[in-house]
Parts: structure tokens; C-alpha cells; sequence
């Protein structure tokens, strides 16, 4: 998987963890604007935290692969 590719994926799946989110709380129906900061932080977290699992498995099964940005973001 090229980094483009990843990336790509990466974010889809960032996507789907604030999907999964949203459909916990029940809010997939109502606008955005009724988000408060504490929604929108939870939001960011998850995505972060899909991130960081995506990338750490990345490092472990192709180390090769894995750019120097991410064995820098790991290894901090």
C-alpha cells in the first residue's frame, strides 16, 4: 500500500469511528450545529485513536513500509 493509498484508508476509517460515534449517541439525524465542544472533541478522539492503532499495526506488520513520520509519531 503506497503512503497515498494508506492515507486514504486511514481516513475512511477515521470516518467510520466518528460514524460509529455519532450512531452511539443517537445523532446521526441531527445537524451539526446542535454539536457541542465536548461532542466534537469526543469525535476527534476517536478518529485520532483509529489513527494511531491503523498506524501502529502498519510499523509492526510492514516496518519497511512505514515512513519516518510515522516510526516519529510512535515512537513520541
Amino acid at each position: 500500500m503506497t503512503d497515498d493509498e494508506w492515507l486514504a484508508h486511514t481516513t475512511r476509517e477515521a470516518a467510520k469511528a466518528i460514524g460509529r460515534w455519532l450512531e452511539g449517541r443517537g445523532g446521526l439525524h441531527q445537524p451539526i450545529r446542535s454539536l457541542t465542544m465536548r461532542d466534537l472533541e469526543a469525535m476527534a478522539a476517536r478518529a485520532n485513536d483509529r489513527f494511531v492503532v491503523l498506524a501502529a499495526e502498519r510499523i509492526r506488520e510492514q516496518p519497511e513500509a512505514a515512513t519516518a513520520n510515522l516510526r516519529w509519531l510512535m515512537a513520541g
